[in-house]
């Protein structure tokens, strides 16, 4: 067994362990889905509160904090399942509070450049935040039609990973460039392939074979 081996069963049976005491608790899981908007909160009122002085320490704090805001992505679904809550509401209470987490830390940046005077990059938050959306909205619409629209590389994943390493570096501006560029590539690419699915050549070679 190797190191790496090792320190991932580790963080599995850690997990477990998490999640068996939460489920004794009983706690509701849709609280947890709840605590994981609050601690994004948080970490958007740094971004907001950061100033030219202390921006590198603010964006850094806010990297950690949406480093932690992850565990309640992790556990809210197991401890849904430890406990037989697993619900249809459930799941779609989360996927609505992602898409308010994920505009919070954007609305957080919105503010930060907004106090600096940084007009340009309040512009172009702003559309990363219409964009966020919009990955996802498509996805669902899609999907309400055609029954599976996973095409596209930017989702929610890869934009958290993107904008924590912009917070922990201090690099927010060329992150929200390229979550920008590929959140349009992806939106443009869910529309042309549902596109094909209902009106296009794809559509056509379905009709022939049914």
């Amino acid at each position: 067994m190797t190191w790496t081996s090792a320190f991932g069963r580790g963080c599995a049976v850690l997990l477990r362990t998490i999640v068996r005491w939460l489920a004794l608790t009983k706690i509701n899981p849709n609280v947890l889905t709840f605590m994981g908007l609050v601690v994004n909160a948080w970490a958007a009122f740094l971004f907001g509160y950061a100033t030219a002085e202390n921006q590198q320490r603010m964006f850094f704090y806010a990297g950690l904090i949406i480093i932690g805001s992850g565990f309640f992505d992790l556990v809210d679904g197991e401890v849904a399942r430890a406990q037989n809550r697993v619900t249809r509401f459930g799941a779609f209470f989360d996927s609505v509070i992602d898409r308010y987490s994920d505009e919070s830390q954007f609305f957080g940046l919105l503010v930060f450049f907004a106090r600096g005077d940084r007009l340009f990059y309040v512009f172009l938050t702003a559309f990363v935040m219409v964009s966020a959306i919009m990955v996802s909205y498509t996805r669902a619409r899609a999907e309400s039609l055609i029954g599976s629209c996973r095409v596209g590389f930017m989702e929610r994943p890869e934009r958290l990973v993107l904008v924590i390493i912009g917070a922990l570096f201090n690099r927010m501006a060329p992150v929200l460039w390229i979550i920008a560029v590929l959140s349009t590539i992806t939106v443009i690419h869910r529309i042309h392939y549902t596109w094909a699915r209902t009106n296009g050549p794809e559509a056509a070679k379905s009709g022939q074979a049914a």
